[in-house]
């Protein structure tokens, strides 16, 4: 290895000596803002050893690391005696930071260069980091346990194939989809508590990516008590567009071949309400603050078997009309579904999908009809909670404008085949699957 290191030619060397030099200045620049004595060139350095070391040979970087160890122990052992402290986080960070200059020198460029940018996040949101996990609640933690239980340890465990003569159950099937839920509310969730100043856009944004009609409802009851209802129709249009887009990422997760039916008609409206939404931004009465957002924890045991029997009642139900009534009965499983679920209705349709029972482009569709039912849904609601007549059918408007939009998206799709056109290029969505 030590003599095809003499070898080896210039660029290559010199391009893996400034990536890995890099690293280390950008993980050390952090360290110096925090006014440790370990900084950019101490982090520089050590990095472009685990990037020779690696180029010399394996047995070299066994060495150089146990060279670390000591530089770490020595940096330790003077802290001590200085301050009383120990340098744990720049300890760590100083032993990773070689591990990613070794991978440098291996071939790796992606894999180091997101190591460091990370480990400098992390080291750079301390405060903010601290202040959120100070304020977790044991429901949230819950939550999370909750989350990588379903994920991690159940998961794997399911049979991925049909466990019922009729072919109408597949565990695996329905457990991705849970999973696919209940991470996108955690996501949110999560971003609720680190952006809550920007309360109620954050709040219909997410909330929509998990549940558009509850986050409707909760919307229109809280900008009446805070008389806030000029904010209304940006609010629920917002809701409105981030749940066309949740299903848009439903059927490229489960079913990508479906989403060329799907993407232009979604496209459009979306179009549509992001023209409402700047509009009527302007319009609102900013001057008054956001209320303080309650948040519940997003993943319960609860939850989850609510989606899981959603999913499996919608999915069941959809094989058996589809059997019985051909087209006709996953169209009115599409229907239905919207009133219930949009997120079930769309991950059923696109299994099923998937496993050849219906047609990509069917699955596109019933994708479209229950984005457009459980849109609808939303006016009801409104209409009952909130008090402004005006405000009302303003949003009745803009909203039965973006539906118009949609079902002569359709059509027009549906006569030219632009959609067609698109599932004829299928590299257009391998990177999907």
């Amino acid at each position: 290895m030590i003599d095809q290191f003499l070898q080896y030619p210039v660029a290559p060397v010199a391009l893996k000596m400034g990536v890995s030099l890099g690293i280390g200045m950008l993980i050390g620049l952090e360290r110096k803002w925090s006014h440790k004595e370990m900084g950019m060139r101490t982090f520089a350095i050590v990095a472009l050893i685990g990037m020779l070391s690696s180029l010399i040979s394996r047995d070299f970087i066994a060495i150089s690391l146990i060279g670390v160890f000591l530089l770490v122990l020595l940096t330790n052992g003077r802290s001590i005696l200085v301050n009383r402290t120990l340098e744990i986080t720049t300890s760590v960070a100083m032993i990773v930071n070689f591990i990613l200059g070794v991978l440098v020198g291996l071939g790796h460029i992606f894999t180091p260069v997101a190591g460091a940018i990370a480990i400098m996040m992390l080291l750079a949101w301390k405060e903010e980091l601290n202040r959120f996990v100070g304020g977790l609640t044991p429901a949230e933690i819950r939550s999370a346990v909750l989350l990588g239980l379903i994920g991690f340890v159940i998961y794997p465990i399911l049979p991925n194939r049909y466990i019922d003569p009729w072919e109408l159950l597949n565990p695996s099937d329905a457990w991705i989809s849970i999973i696919a839920i209940s991470g996108i509310g955690f996501f949110n969730y999560v971003m609720l508590r680190l952006f809550s100043t920007n309360g109620l856009y954050l709040a219909s944004i997410f909330g929509g990516l998990v549940n558009s009609t509850a986050t409707v409802a909760e919307t229109s009851s809280r900008v009446q008590s805070a008389g806030l209802t000029s904010k209304l129709t940006t609010l629920c249009l917002l809701t409105t567009v981030a749940m066309f887009v949740r299903n848009l990422i439903l059927i490229v997760i489960f079913s990508p071949a479906s989403f060329a039916s799907a993407f232009l008609p979604i496209l459009a409206m979306c179009a549509v309400a992001g023209l409402w939404i700047w509009r009527d931004h302007y319009k609102e009465n900013n001057h008054k603050n956001a209320p303080k957002l309650k948040l519940q924890s997003p993943i319960s045991v609860r939850n989850v078997f609510t989606f899981g029997a959603l999913f499996l009642l919608i999915a069941i139900g959809g094989t058996l009309l589809t059997k019985v009534f051909g087209n006709l009965g996953i169209y009115a499983t599409g229907f239905f579904g919207g009133f219930v679920s949009s997120a079930s209705t769309t991950a059923a349709a696109a299994t099923m999908a998937s496993h050849g029972k219906i047609t990509a482009a069917l699955a596109g569709s019933v994708t479209i009809l229950t984005s457009l039912t459980s849109a609808v849904v939303s006016l009801p609601i409104v209409w009952k909670t909130v008090h402004d007549k005006a405000i009302v059918r303003r949003l009745t408007m803009e909203l039965v404008s973006v539906l118009l939009v949609g079902i002569i998206a359709v059509v027009l799709d549906r006569m030219f085949e632009f959609s067609e056109m698109l599932t004829l290029h299928p590299d257009l969505f391998k990177s999907a699957g």
